[in-house]
C-alpha cells in the first residue's frame, strides 16, 4: 500500500505561509492548491505562480494536485473559455511540478434527465483529454452534486467511455451522500479507477459536512479496504466543516487554543478524525502516521 497525505490548505487560511505553518504541525508536506491569497490558483499569472513556487520550495512543500473549477459551469455555457482555462492551468501545473488537475463534468439543469447531456459531456471531456495527452497531464474527475458525474454509475460511464490513461477519479464520500448515493457500493464500483480521495464525510439527514467517520460516508470501511489492500493513492483532507456537537467528542491532536481561529482549528478536527479512523484499523506506523514523511 502507498497512501500519500495531502490537503486543501486554503480552508485553513488564504495566506500560503499560514497554510504551510499548520500543515507542518502534522508532518504534511504535500498540498492540493486551489486558491492562494483568496484568488483561485487558475487565475494567477505565471509570474505570480513562479513566486508561489519559491515559497513552497523554501519550505520543502510539493504540490500533489491543482484544484480547478474546470467543468464546474452549466452545460449550456460557452465551452471555449474552458479550453483556454485548461491550457493556462496546465502551464501553472508545469511550473508547480504536478501533472494532476482536478476537474468536474458540468452542471446540469435541475430536474432534467442527465442522459440527455451525456454526448455533450463526453465531447467536451474528449477535448480535454486531447489537450492533456499533449501536456502529459492527468485529469482527475471529482463527483460533485448536480453535475453529470454525481453518481457512481455516471462516473463509471464517463471513465469507461473516455478509456484514457489521462483520466482518473477523485472519490468524495461526502458528495456521494449529498447526491443521495450509497457510498460503499460506489467505492466498490469505482475503486480501480480512483487515484485520490477527499477525506470528508456528510450526514444523510441534514446534509451537513462532518469529520471523517462521523457521517454516513462509510469512510471506516473504505479506509479499511485501502489499508488491507494494494490501493495506492492520495488522501486529501478537505474539511469544509461547520461546528456540530459530534466534533466535541474528538480528542484533538493539537492544543486548538494555540492554533489560529477558524480554518486551522477545523483542520485539526479533520486530521484528528482521520487519525482516529486509522488507529482503529491498527494502522500506526511509528505511532503517528503523519510525522513519518509524505507516505502514510
Amino acid at each position: 500500500m502507498g497512501l500519500t497525505l495531502s490537503a486543501f490548505a486554503d480552508e485553513i487560511d488564504p495566506d500560503i505561509q499560514i497554510q504551510m505553518d499548520v500543515l507542518e504541525q502534522y508532518g504534511i508536506n504535500q498540498i492540493d492548491i486551489r486558491s492562494i491569497g483568496g484568488k483561485p490558483i487558475t487565475e494567477h499569472s505565471l509570474h505570480e505562480v513562479e513566486e508561489i513556487k519559491k515559497k513552497l520550495q523554501a519550505r520543502h512543500f510539493r504540490v500533489a494536485a491543482l484544484g480547478s473549477a474546470i467543468g464546474y459551469i452549466p452545460i449550456s455555457d460557452d465551452f471555449e473559455g474552458q479550453i483556454s482555462l485548461l491550457k493556462h492551468t496546465l502551464d501553472i501545473a508545469g511550473i508547480l511540478e504536478t501533472n494532476r488537475i482536478r476537474m468536474f463534468s458540468f452542471i446540469l439543469p435541475s430536474g432534467e434527465d442527465p442522459a440527455r447531456y451525456r454526448d455533450e459531456v463526453l465531447t467536451r471531456w474528449r477535448r480535454f483529454v486531447e489537450i492533456a495527452e499533449d501536456a502529459d497531464a492527468l485529469l482527475t474527475h471529482q463527483n460533485e452534486p448536480c453535475t453529470y458525474g454525481d453518481t457512481a454509475e455516471r462516473c463509471l460511464d464517463l471513465i469507461r467511455a473516455l478509456d484514457s490513461s489521462r483520466v482518473s477519479l477523485v472519490f468524495d464520500p461526502a458528495n456521494f451522500v449529498l447526491s443521495g448515493q450509497a457510498v460503499k457500493p460506489a467505492w466498490e464500483t469505482l475503486r480501480k479507477y480512483v487515484s485520490e480521495m477527499n477525506i470528508k464525510d456528510a450526514d444523510w439527514g441534514d446534509h451537513q459536512i462532518e469529520p471523517a467517520g462521523m457521517g454516513d460516508g462509510d469512510l471506516a470501511d473504505i479506509l479499511a479496504d485501502c489499508v488491507q489492500s494494494d490501493f495506492s493513492g492520495i488522501l486529501t483532507i478537505a474539511p469544509q466543516l461547520p461546528h456540530s456537537p459530534c466534533m466535541d467528542k474528538l480528542d484533538f491532536g493539537q492544543d486548538t487554543a494555540a492554533l489560529p481561529e477558524g480554518g486551522s482549528q477545523k483542520f485539526d478536527i479533520a486530521v484528528t478524525a482521520l487519525i482516529n479512523l486509522l488507529n482503529e484499523l491498527s494502522f500506526e506506523p511509528h505511532k503517528d502516521p503523519f510525522k513519518t514523511g509524505t507516505r502514510v
